[in-house]
């Protein structure tokens, strides 16, 4: 057993490195740019480089790399090593602060919505210094942003970076008018909990499905699944329980508190939950962490599968999105605290992110939109694609007295005894949770429940932290000058809540009525990727991300694009992968089955005559004939589908093709080949089952 506070961290450049190996002029110099999000002295950038250089080859490191975030949903790096010749045949381990600071990749491979042709390939990577560096499989990690020569964001983390201090600067003016000016920076801070699968590797490596699209494309449900709920919060496999250990170590000395560990609902699913840090570090580890998960699985036989829906029929997999607020002095700017009634400033801050869940509610549903999360949202085990907020009935309460202009008492907290003498008492929480609200106050954070488990989740916090940045300058702005600023922001606060009331839901969010209700209410019910992806370039979105410098027009038509033709090659890729698996396959099974069937009857007429008992096979042989015609005709026209979808020139009309011609098809071949896998025996069916996948472990 490793010695967990001597192993943290130990991989990477983190400040009790950097205040040990820098000058103290250097180092403070460092961590106030880390500390503040302010621009770095480059006249620093040598010496930080030789000691992160001297640092990473002690620690056995050959190689640096540029590590960037491009518009690919993955993780980019390009490998140098640290040697420079010094003549004949001698070398030294150099790096210097320019190789630090900017690096130099080809931009035109890259996703870009046309923001850069294929014959102009620069692109630059610029270093991070609010994101340690860290060592893995011998490389020194410098996390960066990415952009193109023009200066234009091709990655998901400068766009970050600019939303996060978007926020600090408004939160910043409204904490000035409450008479705090002691923070100077407020930063958001992100705890994402990752669901995922795990497989044998030898059952993996026999579904093309899952080696091409990461989702089973077809496969009937085991007959027992996830009906007795007895493998959430369950013991953990031997084998299971070895790779959790080994991928704690491992994101341990990554500096990562993973800190959670355990059985999620369905059968072979699991989940891990570090603790909070701040966003843009958050968002680097928990690329990270998908990364681990993958590597480690490997070394048990097993291979991890982060796709939203790997299997139908059982729950998928999501990334709860755990979002606060707190300044640098330390405060929750969403606690609270004892008698939330008399608390001004902290209902001014919820009633902004009310507000701006409220008015950009299609900014977050659009920012959790891929084609494997449409198979999650909505079902039974995700919150729906209806955007609302849950507040839990104490804060509801509350808002409803404001806005009624009725008395409220703050709650005492209940003690709870359950009339066991040796169970101690404790303290209820102020709220139960709703795990069927995207957007919930769990206490002092919001748990944004939306996020699928295979996204970068840089998106998911671009579309918060702006959104709400918007509001808390609206609200500085109206209450800067007031005579009383308490008094008008008790009455900004009533204004707000009853105008934006209706996006405050704390019910049933997987009841049939919702829909219904959320429409009464006038919310958006964008059930499908398309039909989110154009609201990026609405007018009101462009002037709110362009107003903060967050991104311009150009970079949002860029990503629009982007997302279109993303959702089109995934399902482009299911596609063409189902006509493969059915022609190659499938077919071929049924008729080797079949033919085994006429075999079988020939031999009882050979034995019993004309009135052998035959019945069986004919039935079975009719029945699997019709399946292998139907599934041959269904292919044959979903390949013409997808073909004539991907011969459309505008990237709109492609993914609606896409969607309202290909999906069809391809939900009637699962529907035809699932029904043939029931009859076909499992020696002769060709891929392994459900049941098979996801028990044997």
């Amino acid at each position: 057993m490793s010695n967990v506070p001597e192993i943290f961290g130990c991989m990477v450049f983190n400040d009790a490195v950097m205040r040990q190996r820098l000058p103290k002029d250097v180092y403070r110099s460092l961590t106030y740019t880390i500390q503040t999000g302010k621009t770095i002295d480059v006249s620093i950038a040598n010496v930080v480089a030789n000691a992160m250089k001297d640092w990473a080859v002690e620690k056995g490191a050959t190689h640096y790399t540029h590590w960037f975030q491009p518009l690919t949903s993955v993780t980019a790096e390009k490998h140098d090593s640290f040697i420079s010749p010094i003549g004949g045949d001698k070398v030294v381990m150099e790096f210097s602060g320019k190789e630090l600071i900017k690096g130099e990749s080809d931009a035109s491979s890259f996703p870009s919505g046309g923001l850069r042709e294929t014959c102009n390939a620069r692109g630059y990577t610029a270093w991070d210094p609010s994101s340690y560096a860290f060592i893995k499989d011998k490389t020194l990690y410098i996390p960066t942003v990415f952009c193109s020569y023009t200066g234009d964001a091709l990655d998901t983390k400068t766009p970050l970076l600019r939303s996060m201090d978007a926020i600090s600067d408004q939160a910043l003016r409204l904490l000035s008018l409450f008479g705090d000016n002691t923070a100077t920076r407020v930063s958001t801070s992100v705890g994402a909990e990752q669901e995922y699968f795990l497989i044998n590797k030898e059952y993996y490596d026999k579904r093309d499905d899952l080696l091409y699209t990461g989702r089973t494309l077809f496969g009937t449900p085991a007959p027992k699944s996830q009906q007795l709920e007895d493998h959430y919060y369950g013991p953990l496999k031997t084998k299971i329980s070895s790779f959790m250990h080994e991928l704690d170590e491992e994101l341990w000395k990554l500096g990562i508190t993973s800190k959670t560990k355990h059985n999620e609902v369905a059968p072979s699913q699991h989940e891990l939950a570090p603790i909070y840090v701040t966003t843009n570090v958050a968002v680097d580890q928990n690329l990270i962490v998908m990364e681990m998960i993958k590597k480690v699985a490997e070394r048990h036989g097993l291979v991890a599968l982060l796709h939203e829906k790997p299997y139908a029929g059982i729950n998928g997999s999501g990334k709860h999105n755990n979002w606060s607020l707190g300044t640098d002095t330390g405060k929750n700017l969403l606690s609270a605290g004892k008698n939330p009634a008399s608390n001004t400033q902290f209902l001014l801050f919820l009633a902004a992110i009310i507000k701006a869940v409220d008015d950009y509610q299609d900014l977050l549903r659009l920012s959790v939109a891929t084609a494997g999360n449409d198979h999650r949202l909505g079902a039974d085990e995700a919150p729906p694609a209806i955007v609302s907020v849950f507040l839990g009935d104490e804060l509801e309460e509350l808002v409803e007295a404001i806005v009624g202009e009725t008395d409220y008492t703050d709650k005492v907290r209940r003690t709870m005894d359950l009339g066991v003498p040796s169970v101690p008492t404790f303290r209820y929480d102020s709220t139960d949770r709703n795990r069927t609200s995207p957007f919930a106050f769990t206490g002092n954070k919001f748990e944004f429940r939306m996020v699928g488990s295979s996204q970068n989740i840089s998106l998911a916090n671009i579309m918060i932290n702006t959104a709400v940045a918007k509001v808390f300058r609206d609200f500085a702005d109206t209450l800067t000058g007031a005579p009383d600023v308490e008094a008008a922001a008790r009455k900004l606060i009533k204004e707000t809540f009853k105008a934006h009331k209706r996006i405050i839901f704390n019910g049933n969010g997987y009841s049939s009525k919702w829909p219904e209700e959320a429409e009464r209410r006038g919310l958006l019910n964008l059930k499908t990727s398309v039909d989110a992806f154009s609201r990026l370039t609405e007018q009101k979105n462009i002037e709110l991300f362009t107003s903060f410098g967050v991104m311009s027009e150009i970079e949002l038509r860029a990503r629009e694009e982007i997302m279109f033709e993303n959702y089109s090659n995934v399902i482009d890729i299911e596609a063409k992968t189902m006509v493969d698996i059915t022609n190659k396959k499938i077919i071929p099974a049924i008729e080797e089955y079949i033919g085994a069937l006429s075999r079988t009857a020939k031999d009882k007429q050979s034995v019993f005559g004309a009135n052998a008992p035959v019945g069986l096979e004919r039935r079975v042989i009719g029945d699997l004939s019709r399946l292998s015609e139907d599934a041959f005709n269904t292919a044959e026209r979903l390949r013409d589908a997808a073909t004539h979808a991907a011969s459309l020139k505008d990237f709109r009309e492609e993914a609606f093709s896409y969607k309202e011609k290909v999906i069809p098809l391809m939900n009637s071949l699962r529907k035809t080949v699932d029904a043939a896998e029931t009859l076909v025996p499992e020696s002769t069916w060709p891929l392994p089952s459900y049941g098979e996948m996801t028990l044997k472990q």
